[in-house]
């Protein structure tokens, strides 16, 4: 009989609509198909209660209260106590009570701790194993933050990367493997905290059965006007990605439309901030903001363009793309931990000039950018598939391993 594990996250793994939701939801479904699972996690709006049903299917329990805290709030608390904003703000005291009651009626052998924020709810007597999925290292990126900040913000950004290294060396020495989404960001973390614990990369994978280019025959398209379209995906009050269309719109894309005058440029993504939403002007930028759907976008799109200068991992708007056999350009920071080739798989542009001369390109010559697109999708589905991502997970929780079906030959071949 298999031992219960316990799963903790900072969010609600349902739906798996952006990045650290994506890549828990997969998880914890892997989990389950393995052993009885319990999950902790947060509530922060009406829409994840309303998901509350599809986590009940996956877990043998579940507690799920609201994140009640406001960041205001959590923000000075943070700096009375000397603690982390980014902890201080997902800290519910129901969850600790319910994850110590949890351990005390089930056989929990294994704690997996999704994301670092819910390293607090590990309990000081647990003896078990802990399984610490960090993603990224959170601290370097708000330090890259504050390099790129100046008054109170750069202040609070370099503090707040301060606070949470230590916060991250604490949890390594805590668990038994930390992981990492990349090989390159599992280095970094034991850069940061030295000869202690267990750092490995497991990375993120990708559904090609969901993000399939024959999608396209499927859905119609979301665009007005000939094109060619390019498209942006993402949460879009995260300052990385709303800093990475600013700079396309404004630095790159008028260069773009000069030579090709019908090119529009799509940014797609939940809660668009101010300095995105000026962006649409003249009728060739478009903020749609939150869609039912990305797929559409991602289907009919004619270049995807992911310009990030700040970027933690593995991009899952990358190989999302890439599965759905579109071209696309990206920054050498957006292609880390991806095994892809320049040129063959994706075209990796490091300055603004770059990514004109590529997206011209590829509008001149439709047939590469084909050839790009299929190559992209047999790469991520012969080796990013979430089957492949995980299959290491039963040996991580010491579970008895299952048998996964192998994706259909057409649908990772599919064009």
């Amino acid at each position: 009989m298999s031992s219960d594990v316990l799963f903790l996250a900072h969010r609600i793994p349902f739906p798996p609509d952006r990045g650290d939701k994506i890549r828990s939801h997969h998880i914890l479904k892997a989990i389950a198909e393995l052993a009885p699972v319990h999950v902790g996690c947060l509530s922060e709006s009406e829409e994840d209660t309303a998901h509350e049903d599809a986590l009940s299917d996956v877990a043998a329990s579940y507690w799920m209260p609201p994140r009640s805290t406001p960041l205001a709030v959590a923000g000075l608390q943070a700096l009375l106590s000397g603690t982390p904003v980014s902890v201080t703000a997902f800290r519910e005291s129901s969850l600790i009570r319910w994850v110590e009651q949890v351990i005390a009626a089930h056989q929990i052998e294994t704690i997996y701790v999704f994301s670092g924020q819910m390293g607090q709810y590990i309990p000081d007597d647990f003896d078990g194993r802990v399984v610490l999925d960090l993603v990224d290292v959170d601290s370097a990126k708000f330090e890259a933050y504050a390099d790129q900040c100046s008054g109170p913000k750069r202040w609070l950004y370099k503090r707040e990367g301060r606070l949470l290294s230590q916060v991250e060396h604490q949890l390594v020495c805590r668990a038994q493997t930390t992981l990492l989404i990349s090989d390159a960001e599992a280095k970094l973390l034991q850069s940061r905290v030295g000869e202690v614990g267990v750092i490995r990369a497991m990375g993120n994978g990708i559904d090609c059965q969901r993000y399939s280019p024959t999608v396209a025959h499927a859905v119609p398209s979301p665009f007005e006007g000939e094109g060619p379209h390019f498209v942006f995906t993402g949460q879009m009050d995260y300052p990385p990605n709303s800093d990475a269309v600013i700079r396309f719109a404004e630095d790159i894309f008028p260069a773009i439309r000069k030579e090709s005058a019908k090119a529009q440029f799509h940014i797609v993504g939940r809660s668009p901030v101010s300095s995105v939403e000026k962006l649409a002007r003249d009728g060739y930028v478009t903020v749609h903001g939150a869609v039912d759907d990305m797929l559409p976008f991602l289907a009919h799109a004619d270049q995807i363009v992911v310009p990030l200068k700040i970027a933690r991992g593995v991009q899952n708007k990358v190989l999302e793309a890439m599965s759905m056999a579109r071209p696309v350009l990206l920054s050498p920071e957006a292609a880390t931990g991806i095994a892809a080739k320049h040129a063959e798989h994706f075209v990796i542009c490091e300055t603004d000039e770059a990514f004109i001369e590529a997206a011209l390109s590829l509008i001149d010559w439709p047939d590469d950018a084909a050839i790009l697109g299929k190559n992209a999708r047999k790469f991520v589905c012969d080796w990013m598939s979430w089957p492949a991502a995980l299959s290491d997970l039963p040996e991580l929780l010491d579970l008895p391993s299952d048998t996964r079906p192998a994706l259909a030959d057409e649908e990772r071949n599919a064009a």
